[in-house]
């Protein structure tokens, strides 16, 4: 069918859209100030020669780097379905989580060989300056932690979920550096400013592979750890008409857009429209899924193999115990 002019591309029962006004500000918010800190602890860190810190600001820059993906996994989430991109733009989301997630895991690892270097090779290094830049970061990643943890409550957001992971780790580094100093002022332990970094970038590590797990999950399509699918499938199969379900796919499009699709073999004395609005009901209301594809067959008109032969066999074997 031709399409009118003004008129969208194709028509959508589900916007593939996903607006996100809470997010949006939060994360705007936190990138300015983040990348405004970045520039005071790198400065810091040099000029303190501390480890601790400048892992810290390392971690700030992959912040401000992450914070960027996300803002415009956000803005194209926006954006409308188009020929190519028929389910719009949501799996950005997950992509910029991924690449967080792999850059928080990368950072740690660094971290971890840097810490070790000089675990075995002490730097000296001035602890006041070091502990000054650290109760500022401790602040600020403080107040934005908090900012992030309040969005996350009102909008369901991966990109925002690895922005506070990043965060949090930020929030430990900085007490971890506090720490350190203080330790180094009273007992002149150098080895403990790489000591609490190797810390630091195990808790990074632990985050950044929690998100990386989940974004990878959901690049997998595979089933949403929220759904058990033999249980939708038993429900499936329960609506009156159906007599089999099989084919049947579930997964994520971002973290809270959900699509499913299934084959069913359907009684012929029932209007499948009637089943069709049977199935989209129960799957709306019981679990949420607002987009599904149903695709009704016979097994006699549709062939599917040695499953289709053996669903007619099994068939015939109930009429004759019928009889």
């Amino acid at each position: 069918m031709p399409q009118h002019a003004g008129t969208e591309y194709d028509y959508h029962h589900l916007q593939h859209v996903k607006e996100q006004s809470k997010s949006k500000r939060t994360l705007w918010i936190t990138l300015l100030l983040t990348l405004f800190f970045t520039i005071v602890e790198i400065v810091g860190g040099i000029l303190s020669n501390s480890l601790a810190l400048l892992s810290d600001s390392a971690h700030m820059i992959s912040d401000v780097i992450a914070l960027g993906l996300s803002m415009t996994a956000i803005y194209l989430a926006t954006r409308p379905p188009n020929a190519r991109y028929t389910f719009g733009f949501l799996r950005f989301e997950i992509i910029a989580s991924f690449l967080n997630g792999l850059a928080l895991c990368v950072i740690a690892v660094g971290i971890f060989i840097e810490g070790t270097r000089r675990f075995i090779r002490p730097e000296e290094m001035d602890f006041r300056l070091m502990l000054t830049i650290a109760s500022i970061g401790f602040v600020v990643n403080l107040v934005l932690t908090i900012v992030l943890s309040r969005s996350m409550r009102e909008e369901e957001n991966l990109n925002v979920q690895s922005a506070l992971w990043h965060f949090l780790g930020d929030l430990m580094s900085s007490a971890g550096v506090i720490v350190a100093a203080i330790v180094i002022y009273f007992t002149d332990w150098l080895f403990f400013d790489p000591l609490i970094s190797m810390v630091i970038g195990g808790i990074i590590f632990v985050g950044g592979a929690k998100i990386l797990k989940e974004s990878t999950a959901i690049l997998m399509e595979s089933v949403p750890e929220k759904f058990n699918l033999d249980e939708i499938r038993a429900d499936l199969a329960a609506v009156e008409g159906v007599e089999d379900v099989h084919e049947m796919h579930l997964w994520a499009i971002s973290t809270d857009h959900y699509s499913l699709t299934a084959h069913m073999f359907v009684r012929a004395d029932i209007q499948p429209f009637c089943i069709i609005l049977a199935v989209n009901e129960m799957l709306k209301e019981k679990y949420g899924i607002t987009h599904s594809t149903i695709q009704m067959e016979h097994a006699n008109i549709h062939p599917h193999g040695e499953y289709g032969k053996q669903f007619l066999r099994q068939q015939e074997e109930k009429q004759l115990l019928q009889q």
